[in-house]
């Protein structure tokens, strides 16, 4: 197929699976292990005190934009940011550092949660603001979601603490809202790898003001986090997610991504032993449930035709 999924990737990836496995399917799923992947790296590199936020997130920036560079030159790809790319690096300083600064605070499981509940929201918002018409059900939908939202931080708003679980939640809402944007950008786009590696290089010299910035240097944990987060779970992951997109609805990339939450909260409670408390769980399934609402298309909600 003429510009199909196959075709942004070097060789020796193909050679690692069967012909056929690289499916939109199954790049979807790569793409969403990808998402968890990096709330549960940043999580595990910054709650050990292993690395200071800023270096993170500069690491992050700087080692996925060298990564996507250096491939670039092996294709002969132009890696230099265009006019047209600068929403997408907006978006993507926008969503890396305030979702590291949250993770100070917020545990991976409920980071992931109220991320993709803020994406969720934003693409609603921002499809009403291009004229399509809010459904009863869509504000429904709002309303569970952030009754759960709600119910997650009531720790929070209950004892008033302004540096704690809900300046996290304030970051990974803002977070959520570039990367709303940063999806909605990436869907027309044609040259996926191309793109994601101009947005990175884009970055890169925020990422590198942002390593001058801090303090102490890593410990070599955090560094080897920081750089898998940013080469891994970023460049590799965010290039899949810009392949497969613009063969995604809208409706369809929302709800791949409810899917990031479940994962990293699973993976979070077996691995680094965070609570699986009933707070989570029933706050988790309200913003999903609330969530998964909005997604059912419009001739299944009020019986309209498309």
């Amino acid at each position: 197929m003429k510009g199909g999924v196959s075709d942004a990737f070097p060789g020796w990836l193909h050679r690692l699976m069967p012909h056929g496995a690289w499916t939109i399917s199954g790049l979807t799923a790569v793409a969403i292990l990808a998402f968890a992947g990096n709330s549960l790296a940043t999580r595990a590199a910054l709650g050990t005190g292993t690395i200071e936020p800023a270096m993170f997130a500069g690491i992050r920036m700087v080692s996925g934009a060298a990564a996507l560079a250096l491939f670039g030159l092996t294709r002969g790809a132009p890696s230099l940011p265009q006019r047209s790319d600068l929403g997408g690096i907006a978006c993507l300083c926008l969503y890396v550092v305030p979702f590291t600064f949250a993770y100070v605070e917020l545990g991976a499981a409920t980071g992931a949660v109220i991320l993709f509940a803020a994406v969720q929201a934003t693409l609603i918002v921002l499809s009403a603001m291009r004229g399509s018409a809010l459904r009863l059900i869509d504000l429904a939908g709002l309303a569970v979601a952030t009754g759960g939202l709600v119910w997650l931080l009531a720790p929070a708003m209950t004892h008033g603490s302004p540096s704690g679980l809900f300046t996290g939640a304030a970051l990974m809402v803002a977070a959520g809202a570039a990367w709303a944007g940063y999806t909605l950008l990436g869907q027309g786009t044609a040259d996926a790898l191309g793109r994601t590696t101009r947005n990175f290089v884009g970055a890169m010299p925020l990422g590198a003001a942002l390593i001058a910035c801090s303090g102490a240097a890593p410990s070599g944990q955090g560094a080897m986090l920081a750089i898998f987060s940013g080469v891994v779970t970023s460049a590799l992951g965010y290039a899949i997610w810009y392949r497969v997109l613009p063969r995604l609805s809208v409706a369809t990339a929302g709800a791949s991504q409810l899917l990031v939450p479940v994962v990293a909260a699973a993976i979070a409670v077996l691995l680094f032993g965070e609570p699986a408390s009933i707070r989570l769980a029933g706050g988790t399934l309200l913003i999903l449930a609330g969530l998964a609402a909005t997604l059912i298309p419009k001739d299944r909600s009020t019986g309209e035709n498309r």
